[in-house]
């Protein structure tokens, strides 16, 4: 497989897949484009290089057209970051699409309108009535499939080389993520500047670990970390367990959380992870005191208990003083870190605080030497908050794709360019 920078573009007509599904506000503009951002070293390349160049990506989840949901609200924003003019298809797979990508010239942009317009890209029916039959909902899955291996098909038609560099997206097998490698010669088919250094980061953690390596993973819920938490397990030296997990875990072990969220269902899962933690010899880091409201408001009523003695009516919304000082400490002593879920309700500026704690304790240790990698939705806007991104060794583009690759599982859209 060749890598970016030892290929040549030149006089090739390029799909790339990026991943610009980025937030819009109510105006529909653009209120954070990191994403954006991370890509365009990889389009500048295929410019300079003198090849053509076909944007693809997903904006939101539409059902159909939506035109909400339309790559033409963030095209003037790719336009300027690209610094040159992109042509826009209205359609992905009409005949315009295909006019236009057509005649590109050396140098030219196109950006295609958002791939999910159609079900195909994900490759299944979106509404089924209700009293459809077990077989006409297969066969219409099967349909669907059919179709999506078209859409392949026809995306890639309009060029001669392949790249992904839509991290975001590369744990979903859809048609412009997956399924159009395959219609691509091995060397013609890689990986982008951003894709590439996804991969690297995370395997220089999961696989190339320095130790003490410590995981904080935070989070509403026990049930959507399980498999994440059991492979860390199995690697980690320190795990802080932190956000809303905090509750569930204390009240499995007898305390009292008050109103704070919690899985009642997973409270056994709770001590079977305590357990594993032990048998594994890794350090299980839990809050020992919490910041609790009475209200979920930034304006609600404040005190700090311990976590185990949160009175009814009141529930927690960050950690306290002691566990700052605490989580401190074992990210400051680590070599590697990598961080999923803030842990508190970072939005509210009087809840906020041990979040910062942890930012700064993992600036602290990057300083220091240490490897650190950021990633999901909510820890990466915690990171943007207190503007330390620069500071962070690498802040990932992806949440559930980062997960996913934590967890272990083969990419889909990995494993269709590199073949493992």
């Amino acid at each position: 497989m060749k890598i970016i920078d030892d290929f040549s573009f030149y006089g090739h007509k390029v799909f790339v897949r990026v991943d610009f599904n980025v937030p819009l506000d109510k105006n529909l503009t653009i209120t954070d484009d990191t994403r954006i951002r991370a890509a365009i070293p990889t389009l500048e390349k295929i410019i300079s290089d003198g090849g053509s160049l076909i944007i693809g990506s997903h904006l939101g989840r539409p059902k159909g057209i939506t035109p909400t949901c339309s790559l033409q609200h963030i095209l003037p924003h790719v336009s300027e970051l690209l610094k040159t003019k992109i042509d826009f298809a209205k359609d992905c797979l009409s005949e315009e699409a295909i006019k236009k990508t057509n005649a590109l010239k050396p140098g030219q942009v196109l950006l295609l309108e958002n791939l999910r317009f159609y079900a195909s890209e994900e490759g299944k029916p979106r509404e089924l009535p209700n009293n459809i039959s077990e077989k006409e909902k297969a066969v219409a899955e099967q349909i669907e499939k059919i179709n999506q291996k078209n859409m392949a098909k026809q995306l890639a038609s309009y060029a001669t080389v392949y790249v992904n560099d839509a991290f975001g997206t590369s744990h979903r097998a859809h048609a412009s993520t997956t399924f159009i490698a395959d219609y691509f010669e091995p060397d013609n088919k890689l990986f982008g500047y951003l894709m590439q250094k996804e991969i690297d980061s995370i395997e220089k953690v999961m696989k190339n670990t320095v130790h003490p390596f410590t995981a904080i993973i935070g989070g509403a819920k026990v049930s959507s970390k399980i498999d994440v938490i059991n492979n860390l397990l199995k690697k980690v030296d320190n795990l802080i367990i932190t956000g809303g997990m905090t509750y569930t875990f204390t009240k499995a072990m007898g305390g009292r959380i008050g109103n704070s969220i919690c899985e009642n269902d997973k409270l056994n899962l709770s001590l079977e992870l305590i357990q594993k933690a032990k048998d594994n010899k890794v350090r299980l880091v839990l809050a020992v005191d919490a910041k609790i409201a009475d209200n979920f408001s930034n304006s609600a009523n404040i005190q700090t208990v311990p976590v185990d003695k949160i009175p009814d009516g009141w529930e927690g919304l960050d950690i306290g003083n002691e566990t700052e000082k605490i989580f401190t400490k074992v990210i400051k002593d680590s070599k590697t870190i990598i961080w999923n879920g803030p842990p508190g309700v970072f939005e509210f500026d009087n809840f906020c605080e041990g979040s910062l704690a942890v930012c700064k304790a993992i600036v602290h240790a990057t300083q220091k030497g240490a490897f650190s990698l950021v990633g999901g939705g909510d820890s990466v806007a915690c990171v943007n908050k207190f503007k330390i991104a620069d500071k962070i060794s690498f802040v990932s583009t992806g949440g559930g794709a980062l997960l996913e690759f934590i967890e272990g599982k083969q990419l889909p859209g990995i494993k269709a360019i590199r073949g493992f």
